[in-house]
């Protein structure tokens, strides 16, 4: 028996090897399948008869893509080990399969039945009743013919007395491998749709309702398939890029209602005519206003023991007096400070006399002395570390940040 199950397995491999081209399976419900095949049984050393050829036919069919029922009828002929009696054995089975990745070319299932199994020769004759499980594989070479292998574990309940009764305890377990073909028959066909009734010009309406077939591509039409006004405005719609322009509406050459200021909303629905070139405006055309904040630093470093302005920083000042003339609302507090080196009471008069000097070039600028306040931090407020000559460098110092927020345009 094992050169028969290793013939199977190799005639399985070479068949598989050689038909390699891309087919999937077309399983669909309401096929009929037919299964010849044939193969090797494995009795029981408990049955005292030799393993066996088998062949057999299968008939099925398909309750859905992946479930189906299959009737099965194997015959052997084999002997006795002990007598060496001529045996013949017809095997019954009724199987339910379910296949898995039912659109590939090869089909996995796995089945579980029942049947009875029939003993007959000299001095023997037995029927068994049996329940079988297992499973195999379908290796589609067209859409409806298959390559198929399985194997069963069949479990043999034998009749224990003459009423055909049988003893769940005195089973024995044999074994079928089997290869073959299956063909797949008929089944529901997939309903196709009639075509489409003819429209020759494409314009959605069917050629036989169309009183002007021969409408050019992309023109509007009416129900009758002809060429249309929708909005009356006496621009026809195969030319009007607005054809749903209100009654009355004055139109331009598209059919489109006229926008004078360019804002993207219509004069008849404009509120705010005029609004000037690249500003946002909301739906009645009107300009949309943001809040933004705005701000600008100032930072005026001295020398040591000074309150003289560089020349560096000539133009820091006027940017800030400019920022000032731009914004008239906003207020400055000039923060002037010192080094460490010094009297902490010389160093406060120090750092203020650096916040007036500020303060006077911005009055030179023309600005209003009283939006302009002082204070004088001395060495309290160090911005580096005044270990280090170039730290107390950054620190002879006058600081100040102005910020304000405005409503402006928003642009697009």
């Amino acid at each position: 028996m094992k050169n028969i199950r290793n013939i199977i397995v190799i005639l399985t491999l070479l068949i598989c090897a050689f038909f390699s081209e891309s087919i999937m399976a077309e399983m669909k419900p309401g096929m009929v399948s037919i299964s010849p095949r044939i193969g090797g049984y494995a009795f029981s050393e408990s049955k005292n008869i030799n393993d066996s050829l088998v062949y057999g036919l299968g008939i099925g069919i398909n309750l859905t893509r992946s479930f189906g029922l299959e009737g099965s009828f194997d015959y052997m002929n084999t002997d006795s080990t002990s007598s060496g009696v001529d045996i013949n054995i017809p095997l019954y089975r009724v199987d339910a399969l379910y296949h898995f990745q039912t659109e590939k070319k090869l089909v996995p299932f796995i089945s579980a039945g029942f049947g009875t199994i029939d003993i007959q020769g000299t001095g023997v004759n037995n029927t068994d009743n049996l329940m079988s499980y297992g499973g195999g594989i379908k290796y589609f070479i067209t859409k409806s013919v298959a390559l198929r292998g399985d194997i069963r574990h069949i479990i043999e309940m034998e009749n224990t007395n003459r009423n055909n009764l049988f003893d769940i305890n005195d089973v024995s377990n044999n074994f079928i491998y089997t290869v073959g073909l299956t063909a797949l028959l008929g089944g529901k066909k997939k309903k196709t749709a009639p075509p489409p009734p003819a429209d020759s010009d494409g314009d959605g309406v069917n050629d036989d309702s169309d009183r002007c077939p021969d409408t050019p591509a992309g023109v509007s039409v009416d129900s009758d398939g002809c060429p249309k006004d929708s909005d009356g405005d006496g621009v026809y719609d195969d030319s009007d890029r607005c054809p749903d322009t209100p009654a009355g509406v004055s139109v331009d050459s598209d059919g489109c209602p006229k926008d004078s200021d360019g804002d993207g909303v219509y004069d008849y629905l404009d509120t705010c005519p005029g609004t000037l070139q690249g500003v946002r405006v909301d739906e009645k055309g009107c300009a949309v206003m943001v809040k933004e904040k705005v701000s600008i630093e100032l930072r005026v470093e001295f020398d040591f023991d000074s309150t003289a302005i560089k020349e560096t920083h000539k133009d820091d000042i006027r940017k800030l007096s400019e920022f000032l003339d731009t914004y008239p609302e906003t207020k400055v507090v000039i923060e002037g400070h010192t080094c460490n080196i010094g009297t902490e009471q010389y160093n406060l008069k120090l750092s203020l006399g650096r916040a007036e000097s500020v303060k006077q070039r911005l009055i030179e600028y023309g600005i209003d002395p009283s939006r302009l306040e002082i204070i004088g931090l001395g060495e309290t407020v160090p911005s580096s570390d005044n270990r280090t000559e170039e730290g107390r460098k950054k620190n002879r110092r006058v600081f100040s940040v102005i910020s304000t927020t405005v409503t402006k345009h928003q642009e697009k």
